[in-house]
């Protein structure tokens, strides 16, 4: 297990971090209810399991089983007598938390209470990684970046990122709190695997330039890319991404790349997910991947893709099969730029 700095901090975490979206009851016509499930024994094991293997990263949210899973990942670390020194814990806020108007979203207001929540359903006294969960876009940034602050100022939290948004947004947020000199966001979590690296138009070369550290969620497009689907698929297609179609794939790409990463599976003696999780792994400007597990069988083979490592060959077989169509910009920048400065994402020795 290899350990990354996160973003322009002093912190190192672990290049696999265990989300917990799986943690807690399954709620009828909840938006997460497909994913969920496990209990307090079950989660116990797999956070177990995962400690062993070298990970102390953790992400979970408040809005995952409203609240369900933030309360089973803490007494899971208090079962498991784990040092809270040891365990790096990011965390989540902005969705739905009740029926009131103002029971989500980033406001100063939503924020104070939202921490307090979490820090009691954790049974912590502070938050390592606080992310806001989405785009607001009602509430000033200036306004969620000072709530952040006074949390960050007050001990309650010790980085702040953040999750789904537009570049320029990031970019906005990150000039506000340099120019009043606030606590900056560290993170960006987003989506991205190999059949979907929009990521990198736009997001990557900012995080890049203002040394942003990167959390993958779903590298593995809500299992879409686990071998399990598509064309020469061995099985029937059932699980997670046969009942919730999330996220968004264009599935001819998905099932270009999966049959290429079924090749270089049988190269390297791995299933096609290890293929996907090592892709990734490898990308220069990855920080964290996060990895879920309703059972323990599917955690190991997700932790097994550490020790995948693709050749020169396979990489650029890889890129090629999955290449993003040229879109304005980005060509004309790529065309302007050639032979004055090297790839920008050569990857990680």
């Amino acid at each position: 297990m290899r350990y990354n700095q996160l973003g322009n901090t002093g912190l190192f975490v672990s290049e696999l971090c265990l989300g917990t979206m799986t943690f807690g009851e399954n709620q009828t016509g909840a938006v997460w209810s497909a994913v969920a499930g496990l209990d307090q024994d079950a989660a116990d094991k797999i956070v177990e399991r995962s400690l062993a293997a070298g990970v102390n990263f953790i992400d979970t949210a408040n809005v995952y089983s409203q609240g369900r899973s933030e309360a089973i990942l803490g007494q899971a670390i208090k079962n498991l007598g784990v040092p809270r020194k040891d365990v790096v814990i990011a965390t989540k806020f902005h969705g739905q938390m009740g029926d009131k108007p103002n029971d989500r979203g980033a406001s100063r207001g939503h924020i104070m209470d939202s921490v307090e929540q979490s820090l009691e359903r954790l049974q912590m006294n502070h938050i390592d990684l606080y992310q806001i969960h989405g785009t607001d876009t009602v509430t000033p940034i200036d306004e969620t970046l000072r709530a952040l602050d006074d949390l960050v100022s007050r001990g309650l939290v010790r980085y702040i990122g953040l999750s789904n948004w537009a570049a320029w947004r990031m970019a906005k947020a990150l000039g506000i709190s340099e120019r009043k000199g606030y606590a900056r966001f560290e993170t960006v979590q987003a989506y991205y695997s190999i059949a979907g690296r929009d990521l990198e138009r736009d997001i990557v070369p900012l995080m890049q330039e203002e040394k942003l550290g990167l959390m993958v969620w779903s590298p593995l497009a809500g299992g879409l890319l686990s071998g399990k689907y598509g064309p020469g698929a061995p099985g029937n297609g059932e699980g997670r991404r046969a009942n919730f179609d999330f996220p968004p794939v264009d599935k001819d790409r998905a099932w270009a790349c999966v049959a290429a990463m079924r090749e270089i599976g049988v190269k390297h003696g791995a299933s096609v997910a290890e293929v996907a999780l090592a892709y990734i792994l490898a990308k220069p400007f990855v920080t964290s991947v996060i990895i879920g597990a309703k059972r323990l069988e599917q955690l190991e083979e997700n932790l097994k893709a550490v020790k995948l490592k693709l050749d020169g060959e396979d990489m650029a077989k890889l890129d090629e099969v999955s290449a993003l169509a040229p879109e304005y910009p980005g060509w004309m920048l790529a065309r302007q730029a050639a032979g004055r400065r090297p790839a920008p994402f050569e990857p990680k020795e």
